[in-house]
């Protein structure tokens, strides 16, 4: 398939739409992915209508995000249908498992979705992380509240190497 105005729009809206490969992509429309490759070096209204869909597409999945994070939050309410089904006169089970018989109801029941806390806990501590850590800070001290690692002098260091050496050796 040639070049065309026509062929780049249907490409952008392929990676606008969804998460194709660009195998995938080249085989709707009819060219081969060397062919896409040398469009993007060589055409840069191409390459320009490729980012700008990819830029698209990851803003539309943002927007998603962000509506789920909110529902996760704030919990929501869903309908969920029931069938109770009567087994047949056998109590028999079809080839997968499932109970053979007649419905007897199908009914809607509303079912409340709970706040989920991760999400909670996500939302606070990436938007307002001045108040909400998620994170402990651990500080070590050495006896009396000393520094840890005192700073000593070379002689006080050659004092200390040479009272370890004597008790390696054995007391000499």
């Amino acid at each position: 398939m040639a070049y065309s105005k026509k062929i780049v729009k249907q490409i952008a809206g392929l990676i606008k739409s969804d998460t194709y490969t660009i195998a995938e992509i080249c085989h709707i429309v009819g060219i081969a992915p060397k062919t896409y490759y040398l469009w993007l070096q060589n055409k840069p209204e191409f390459a320009e209508a490729v980012e700008r869909a990819k830029d698209e597409r990851m803003q539309a999945l943002v927007v998603a995000a962000r509506r789920s994070l909110m529902k996760r939050i704030t919990g929501y309410d869903t309908e969920e249908t029931v069938t109770v089904i009567v087994p047949d006169k056998n109590g028999g089970k079809d080839e997968n498992g499932k109970t053979k018989g007649r419905v007897k109801e199908t009914k809607r029941v509303m079912k409340h979705i709970q706040p989920d806390t991760m999400a909670i806990i996500f939302a606070l501590t990436n938007g307002d992380s001045e108040n909400f850590k998620n994170k402990h800070s651990v500080e070590a001290t050495g006896k009396d509240g000393k520094d840890l690692f005192e700073s000593k002098s070379i002689s006080e260091l050659k004092q200390d190497l040479d009272g370890l050496m004597r008790v390696i050796n054995g007391g000499e």
